[in-house]
């Protein structure tokens, strides 16, 4: 296949099986061939079916030696969505001015809109970027708050975010309100009512992590949304770990405002994100960088950047692609039939004890286990060590746990071994023990 045609065919809205027949055969055929075992069968009966997620484990390059179940930090990207990238690369390596700003640059109008659809938005309301936090801080720092206004959030949202708003704080004397949602999280009524309490006639944003990146619990973000609007109030939504990852568009969340990172949940290339902002808002909101018309009414001032990787940028249609030949509702199923695989064997176990809800409503493919007389560090240590299982370790207010989160790549057998590293810690003394 020609690059021109290369080009607007990963970027455009064309199926899947269309697009991967154009620039792999061989793997379209074979995703036809996958997923017609999966026809006829509920999303429950389908999120079993090892045949076909073992497959899906093929098309990823992990490495065979660690067993990766920190998927929630940086997801690898499938095979497909790296050739894609590589080959973008190497294009623009021939002559970097032309290939980039005259032939990719092409392109993005094309993504924009298949980017629009996966969100379930115009796409007069996306900005193509780099992560969460350069959206979420974009539209933070390009608020017109003044001193005394409000904006209630929580103490478990992202780090970045929160100090971001400490610096508005500092700078521009807006207040901050805190409210600290308790993990696991179980009760929707009693969370909106947190929320509910701290806005007074001062609040102006309530700032909302629809996944919380600790534990994986899920606020019910459109209920506080719609509570906040009816008070007056905007609303920021972090979507960093929910979108790709559990199936909605973001109008289900109630956001005005809205950022994630696609290297997470959807497998795009590292360093790629996307932000979302109302359309009849985009003005209200300064642009953070240069730009010819910061307060003016179109998306695409938050993209001047300057010289950015348009190579990975162009290989993020080929992710969603990809995400959308799996299909959201059974990616959805199957990370939560491995959570729930892996939680189910060890949450009666003694010593353990969960910062995550395993209720469906509440939690997806995340959940934070910690164990009785360990620190979250000595858990990790310990079942990389023996098993070489990478996960992550967080302390944060009153969870002390390591973070599991397995991707659609991983099987059976990797958590199977999970099981029994948490087992055999739980029998083990406890480091403080047997340092004395």
């Amino acid at each position: 296949m020609d690059r021109r045609n290369f080009l607007f065919a990963t970027a455009a809205s064309v199926s899947s099986i269309e697009l991967f027949s154009n620039i792999n055969k061989p793997f379209a055929l074979e995703l036809e061939k996958q997923l017609h075992k999966l026809e006829g069968l509920s999303l429950n009966e389908g999120s079993e079916q090892e045949d076909f997620w073992s497959w899906i484990r093929q098309s990823y390059t992990t490495s065979p030696n660690i067993i990766n179940l920190n998927n929630g930090g940086v997801s690898p990207q499938p095979k497909v969505v790296q050739d894609a990238h590589i080959r973008y690369y190497q294009y623009c390596n021939e002559a970097p001015t032309y290939y980039m700003w005259r032939i990719l640059d092409q392109g993005r109008e094309a993504l924009r809109i298949k980017l629009a659809d996966l969100a379930g938005v115009s796409p007069e309301e996306i900005a193509i970027n780099r992560n969460a936090t350069e959206g979420l801080n974009s539209i933070i720092f390009g608020l017109n708050l003044k001193e005394g206004d409000e904006v209630v959030l929580s103490t478990f949202d992202y780090p970045n975010m929160t100090n971001a708003w400490k610096q508005r704080e500092k700078r521009d004397k807006i207040k901050l309100v805190w409210i600290e949602i308790p993990q696991p999280l179980e009760d929707d009524k009693a969370i909106v009512k947190l929320y509910e309490n701290a806005i007074t006639s001062k609040t102006k944003i309530v700032h909302i992590t629809h996944m919380i990146n600790w534990t994986g619990n899920i606020v019910p973000c459109k209920t506080i949304a719609d509570m906040a609007h009816s008070k007056g109030c905007e609303v920021i939504v972090d979507g960093a770990h929910s979108f790709s990852h559990i199936d909605y568009k973001i109008e289900e969340t109630g956001a005005d405002y809205f950022a994630t990172s696609l290297h997470k949940w959807l497998g795009a290339p590292f360093g790629s994100g996307i932000m979302y902002i109302k359309k009849n808002k985009i003005k209200n909101i300064w642009a953070l960088l240069s730009s010819v018309e910061p307060d003016g009414d179109d998306i695409r001032k938050f993209e001047s950047l300057g010289t950015r990787s348009t190579a990975s940028e162009m290989a993020i249609g080929t992710a969603i692609d990809f995400h959308n030949a799996i299909g959201g509702k059974r990616k959805e199923a199957r990370l939560r039939f491995l959570k729930d695989y892996w939680t189910e064997k060890v949450y009666k176990l003694p010593k353990v004890k969960f910062a995550s809800s395993l209720k469906p409503n509440f939690s997806c493919a995340i959940a934070n286990i910690g164990i009785e007389g360990w620190e979250a560090q000595q858990i990790e240590a310990k079942l990389f060590e023996k098993y070489k299982i990478h996960t992550v370790s967080i302390v944060h207010k009153n969870v002390n746990g390591i973070r599991v989160t397995p991707n659609v790549y991983t099987s059976i057998q990797d958590l199977d071994l999970l099981v029994r590293g948490i087992e055999e810690i739980c029998k083990m003394e406890t480091p403080a023990k047997a340092n004395k």
